[in-house]
């Protein structure tokens, strides 16, 4: 039998992070443009200079309203009017508001993107929000709230906040807002944030897909260019203050069968020139089912599916008043509890002493920097990530420059970034399961002063 000669692999190709194009539309509008031949599904990201430490007080959750209400009606299409139109151009537009503040993302066929694109100005430009629309967004998001509390990853990250936090500061509360603030919440004060935050000036828009034969520029011009709007006062941005003194909480579910666990305290973000060491560290501790955390936890003691570790950028600032959390997350089960966060300990405390290997280094490496070719194949991955340079203030190229010094970072660098971070003795642990069992094997451990608090 005669077979097809095998194909053959060919040279591999040099990769980089795609570099966008910058301009200004005359309106203030911020435009970054990134052609990528053949991703005709255009991905499109705004973002809008809207923190929730601007929402005013006694309102926290108007910014998650507000970003959903984008493509709830417009002063030309209802509601019901808008989905079609999506509909009919094969488009998605979904918002969220997080700390830096929020972002409107389309997507959109490279053939549809005309109106694509107009449809997204319409939401950011005259967005109806109708009192009926509101009260029922207000509806959803306190039926949410129930679920979320229930869920124990969410109520450990809940708890994990108001520890680390002051009580004052935005950060220590739920992102979408409590049942007492959401209730408060009415169009008027949805038009009102509306009003004196969201503005093209203070805008960036990103696009990024394969542009062979768009004029973007008229596009552009007769879209999110006709979007209007003064500008706006520099907002002093509050420092991060938190309280990383070592201490476990318990959130007591009676009858849980597992704990969850959530360690974290609050490090440097991506300003910090020891980002990437730290990136790549964490990684070899909690990044993949071959790090550390993993092969003790789960591959020799059977304790978890997983653990992970990781860090979350919470607000960027080029002056370094930015932070990120970094914290380490799992579940295990009940019994073995106690057993399981002494190994942890056990884990951080052999990591200070011996360090990382270099095997542990370059697996880190090879996954981190081997992948990021796949890991950017699409233009919604490109385009989310651009969007997240510009709310963390970070220049363009930063993330070409991360690989490059993922690439360069020995063993020794990176083992001191996740020593750093991850200090045996400056974690707040938060264990969610029923205190009942697991409070007495965990004051055993001494790793801090034990509370229990109502689930």
């Amino acid at each position: 039998m005669d077979f097809h000669p095998r194909p053959q692999a060919g040279e591999p190709k040099p990769w980089a992070f795609p570099a966008p194009e910058r301009g200004v539309l005359p309106n203030g509008l911020t435009m970054l443009r990134c052609h990528r031949p053949g991703q005709q599904v255009v991905a499109v990201e705004v973002h809008l200079d809207a923190p929730l430490d601007a929402e005013p007080k006694g309102l926290d959750g108007v910014a998650t309203i507000m970003a959903r209400a984008f493509n709830e009606g417009t002063d030309k299409h209802s509601a019901e009017e808008f989905a079609a139109e999506l509909e009919r151009c094969g488009a998605t537009m979904d918002a969220h508001a997080d700390h830096p503040g929020v972002r409107a993302s389309l997507e959109v066929p490279a053939s549809r993107l005309s109106k694509g694109l107009a449809l997204l100005a319409d939401a950011l430009r005259a967005p109806a929000f109708d009192d009926s629309e509101i009260e029922r967004l207000v509806r959803n998001r306190l039926d949410e709230i129930p679920h979320e509390s229930a869920n124990p990853a969410r109520r450990a990250a809940k708890e994990l906040s108001k520890q680390l936090f002051p009580a004052d500061a935005r950060v220590s509360r739920p992102r979408q807002g409590t049942e007492e603030t959401v209730s408060a919440i009415d169009a008027a004060a949805v038009r009102a944030f509306y009003d004196r935050h969201v503005r093209p000036a203070t805008a960036t828009a990103v696009v990024v897909g394969d542009l062979t034969g768009i004029d973007l520029d008229a596009l552009l011009a007769d879209t999110l260019g006709a979007w209007t709007g003064g500008g706006a006062e520099p907002r002093p941005v509050p420092p991060v203050v938190a309280d990383d003194t070592g201490r476990v909480v318990i959130v007591d579910r009676p009858g849980a069968v597992q704990t969850q666990l959530l360690l974290g305290r609050v490090g440097p973000d991506k300003h910090d020139r020891v980002w990437a060491a730290q990136v790549l560290g964490t990684y070899c501790l909690g990044g993949t089912l071959t790090s550390r955390l993993d092969r003790v936890l789960r591959e020799e003691k059977g304790y978890t599916y997983g653990v992970r570790s990781f860090a979350q950028v919470l607000r960027s600032a080029p002056d370094g008043s930015g932070a990120a959390m970094l914290a380490i997350s799992g579940s295990v089960d009940t019994p073995n509890t106690g057993p399981a966060l002494d190994d942890l300990w056990k884990v951080l405390r052999t990591l200070a002493a011996e360090g990382l290997t270099d095997a542990e280094r370059d697996t880190a490496v090879q996954n981190l920097v081997g992948v990021a070719p796949l890991k950017f194949e699409t233009a919604a991955a490109v385009a989310s990530t651009l969007a997240d340079q510009v709310e963390q203030h970070l220049p363009d190229d930063f993330q070409a420059q991360v690989y490059r010094q993922l690439a360069a970072t020995g063993t020794v660098e990176a083992t001191a970034a996740v020593v750093s971070a991850f200090p045996a003795d400056r974690l707040v642990t938060i264990l969610v399961g029923d205190a009942a069992q697991i409070e007495e094997p965990v004051k055993a451990l001494g790793i801090g002063e034990v509370t229990v608090v109502a689930g």
